[in-house]
């Protein structure tokens, strides 16, 4: 065999090689291929092995969206093609653009677009480049959304912007066979007149709100006391109420007690009287009248004690008195 039919052959299997090579295509998980054979689609590879017709099948090539970071650490986004479509969930960082909102303050924001490709054949004939489509729009729908809000509800109002603009651009990239899972709001950054502003609202909010707390504890503290002072008073009104109870109940008891002594001598003496044959009455009135005598003539001063005539006969009765008491 020659030289040249040697390097004939080492040729045609070369090209051969080549050929098989071209024509066989593995696919790695969490990515597919769109196929197009003589420029019309043809077939969406799955993962694994697969095979196709080199030189009339060739892999459709799509852009693809990337973030570098440069000088400075600052973000660049860098367009390039592929023919690699992948499948899994995607995180575009968008740069911060300023919106307009709805009371006209001009506030920086930045978000975070969460999507993933359900359909690889819409991504690639539904429209031209998939992700600056994505950009632009998700640009336009934040736009919108603000511009219906005022600052306040802005800044307090996340949620409610995110669960919007998640809505609105997964209705808008379905047809591109784009699904939105969600969007989320990285800084709002408004201008630095109205932070000065909103902080000095921040802190007269604060003050108006320490006054309220002050003036309630006082209220508290106020209230708590006249309710002392209250049950205070009506404790001493109740020890007073039941000294005099029970000072008027010991002069009762005491009133009871003597008369029931008095009424015991009384009954003693009428019955020592009765046993003299002397009449009570006169012994009675006598012995009031000694004590009456007695009281007359108490004292260190000399006195002199006038009785009248008509008590004679009071006095005649001492002596069944003296008789009574010998007995």
């Amino acid at each position: 065999m020659s030289i040249v039919s040697i390097i004939l052959a080492i040729v045609v299997i070369g090209i051969a090689v080549a050929i098989i090579a071209a024509g066989v295509k593995v696919v790695p998980q969490s990515e597919t291929r769109v196929i197009e054979r003589l420029g019309r689609f043809h077939a969406v590879l799955p993962p694994g092995l697969n095979f196709i017709i080199p030189f009339v099948d060739r892999p459709k090539t799509i852009y693809t969206r990337y973030v570098t970071v440069g000088v400075g650490g600052r973000h660049m986004v860098r367009m390039t093609t592929t023919p690699v479509i992948d499948l899994r969930e995607q995180v575009y960082d968008f740069p911060s653009q300023q919106v307009i909102t709805r009371d006209n303050v001009t506030t920086e924001i930045n978000a975070l677009l969460y999507f993933q490709i359900t359909d690889p054949k819409k991504a690639v004939y539904e429209i031209d480049n998939l992700p600056n489509a994505i950009e632009k729009l998700t640009q336009t729908s934040l736009r919108n959304v603000i511009g219906e809000l005022e600052l306040d509800e802005t800044l307090t109002s996340r949620d409610t912007i995110n669960t919007r603009l998640q809505s609105i651009l997964d209705d808008a990239t379905n047809k591109w066979g784009v699904k939105v899972n969600r969007v989320e709001l990285q800084d709002i950054t408004p201008p630095e007149s109205v932070r000065v502003a909103m902080e000095k609202q921040m802190q007269a909010e604060r003050n108006r709100r320490a006054e309220i707390l002050n003036a309630e504890g006082e209220k508290q503290s106020l209230i708590l006391r006249s309710e002392g002072q209250k049950a205070s008073r009506i404790n001493e009104a109740e020890a007073v109420k039941q000294a005099e109870i029970l000072r008027a109940e010991g002069e009762a008891r005491s009133i009871v007690l003597n008369a029931q002594a008095e009424a015991d001598a009384i009954r003693q003496v009428a019955e020592a009287v009765a046993a003299t044959n002397t009449d009570p009455a006169t012994y009675m009135l006598a012995m009031k009248y000694i004590e009456t005598l007695k009281e007359m003539t108490a004292g260190k001063d000399n006195k002199t004690v006038y009785i009248p005539y008509e008590a004679s006969s009071v006095l005649s009765s001492i002596g069944s008195i003296k008789n009574l008491f010998g007995q």
